[in-house]
C-alpha cells in the first residue's frame, strides 16, 4: 500500500506586551480554510530538516525570524485535521521580545498580527488544540526554566516580571516570596538605570545574566519555583 502522507511545520511564537500574552497568528490567502486565522507554518520540503522549514515558513509568512524553537508535539492522530490530504504536523513554539519584531505577511499569508491568547478566534484545522497545548507546556516550563525572561526586554521592572507570571499562569503569585526566591539564584541583576515612567516612586531595572544562568547549570545547579 502505498502512503500519501504529507509532513508539515507548525510555528507557536509567543510575545509579550502592558500585561497581556499573544501569540502570532496569520490569515490564509488559499486553501479550505482560507477566512480563517491559522499558525504560521506549511509543508516541509523532501530534503528539508524539520527545523529550517519552519524558520523559513515564519520568514516567509510573518517576517520574523528567530533562532530558538523547540519541539513542542506530533499532531497527526485525527486524520482528517486536512480536509485536503492526510497531513501529519510537528509544531514548534518560541518565545520572543515582540516590541522587537517588524511583523509582515507574505506568501501565502493574507494577514499577520499579534493576538491575545485570550482573544483567539475559531482557528484553521486543529491549530486551537496546538496552541491550548503551547500553553500548557509554557505554564509548566515557567516552574523549572526561567524561560519568562526571553519575553522580555533586556532592562526591565521586577514588578514587570512578576505580572508576567501572573499573566501565563493565569492567576495572582505571592510577589514577596517570588522575588526573594528569583534574587536568591544570583543571575538576575539589578542595575543602575532608573525608571522615569513609573508613577510611583523611581524603581531600578533588572537584567537576566545569561553568562551567569549558564555557569550555574553547568555546576549542577536547579531551578524550580513553586506556585501552589
Amino acid at each position: 500500500m502505498i502512503q500519501n502522507i504529507r509532513v508539515a511545520v507548525d510555528a507557536i511564537v509567543f510575545g509579550y506586551q502592558n500585561g497581556k500574552l499573544y501569540v502570532l497568528l496569520i490569515q490564509q490567502k488559499f486553501g479550505t480554510n482560507e477566512t480563517y486565522w491559522a499558525l504560521p507554518g506549511g509543508l516541509v520540503g523532501n530534503d528539508e530538516p524539520l527545523k529550517e522549514a519552519v524558520q523559513r515558513e515564519l520568514k516567509e509568512e510573518t517576517n520574523v525570524e528567530v533562532n530558538y524553537l523547540e519541539q513542542l508535539y506530533t499532531f497527526g492522530d485525527d486524520v482528517y485535521r486536512d480536509t485536503r490530504n492526510r497531513v501529519i504536523s510537528v509544531a514548534y513554539f518560541a518565545l520572543v521580545d515582540s516590541s522587537k519584531l517588524s511583523i509582515k505577511a507574505n506568501t501565502d499569508a493574507e494577514h499577520a498580527q499579534w493576538i491575545e491568547v485570550n482573544q483567539i478566534p475559531n482557528l484553521a484545522f486543529d491549530h486551537n488544540k496546538i496552541v491550548q497545548k503551547a500553553i500548557e507546556r509554557l505554564k509548566a516550563k515557567l516552574t523549572y526554566q526561567p524561560i519568562g525572561f526571553d519575553l522580555l526586554p533586556k532592562y526591565f521592572l521586577f514588578s514587570e516580571l512578576e505580572t508576567l507570571y501572573c499573566t501565563i499562569l493565569e492567576k495572582e503569585i505571592d510577589r514577596r516570596n517570588f522575588r526573594k526566591k528569583i534574587l536568591s539564584f544570583g543571575f538576575v541583576e539589578e542595575t543602575e538605570k532608573i525608571s522615569v515612567h513609573n508613577t510611583g516612586r523611581p524603581a531600578k531595572f533588572f537584567q537576566f545574566n545569561t553568562q551567569k544562568y549558564n555557569q550555574l547549570l553547568q555546576e549542577g545547579f536547579h531551578f524550580e519555583i513553586k506556585f501552589a
